[in-house]
C-alpha cells in the first residue's frame, strides 16, 4: 500500500514539474532574440534594394518558399524566381513584424514564428500599390546566422468597397 502511495506521489510531482521544465525550455534567450530580430531587417533591405541574391542568401539550401504562385524548392530556384519577380516589380517600404519565436526541438537551433508584413510594389506601367499579408517561417541556425527553411506567406486582399 505504501509503495502505491509513493508511486502516486512521485507521479504527481512529475506532472507538476514537467510543465515548468517545458516552459523554461521554450524560452528563447535574449542573445538569440537579438540575432533573430536582424533577419526581418535583412529581408527589408534586400527587398527595398530589389536584390534577389541577397534575398536568396537568407534561405537555407533546402528551403521552400510558398507564395501565391505555389512552392519553390531550394535556394537556387528561389533566387531564380526572385530575379524574375524583381524584373517586373519594384518593392519598397518592406516591413515584417514577427511574433515571438518558438523553439523547435531541444537544441535551440530551430525556431518558428509567424507575423504580418507590408510593402509597396510598383511595376513599369502601374502602381504604386500598398499590400500586406501574413507569414509563417521555420528558421534554422547555420553557423552564427539564422536562415529561413520554410517561408509561407499570403497577400491579404483589400477590403471590399
Amino acid at each position: 500500500m505504501k509503495t502505491r502511495l509513493v508511486v502516486a506521489l512521485v507521479g504527481l510531482v512529475i506532472s507538476f514539474a514537467l510543465p515548468t521544465f517545458a516552459q523554461q525550455k521554450d524560452k528563447v534567450d535574449p542573445q538569440t532574440i537579438e540575432q533573430l530580430a536582424a533577419l526581418p531587417k535583412k529581408f527589408a533591405v534586400a527587398f527595398n534594394n530589389n536584390d534577389a541574391a541577397a534575398l536568396a542568401a537568407l534561405y537555407t539550401e533546402d528551403a521552400v518558399l510558398v507564395w501565391e504562385s505555389g512552392p519553390i524548392y531550394g535556394r537556387e530556384a528561389i533566387e531564380k524566381y526572385l530575379v524574375d519577380v524583381l524584373k517586373q516589380v519594384h518593392f519598397s517600404n518592406q516591413v515584417a513584424k514577427p511574433d515571438s519565436p518558438h523553439i523547435i526541438g531541444t537544441t535551440g537551433n530551430e525556431m518558428w514564428w509567424n507575423g504580418e508584413w507590408s510593402n509597396t510594389i510598383k511595376g513599369d506601367n502601374w502602381g504604386p500599390k500598398d499590400q500586406k499579408g501574413y507569414f509563417a517561417n521555420i528558421l534554422v541556425r547555420e553557423g552564427g546566422d539564422w536562415k529561413v527553411r520554410l517561408d509561407i506567406s499570403n497577400v491579404t486582399p483589400p477590403p471590399a468597397k
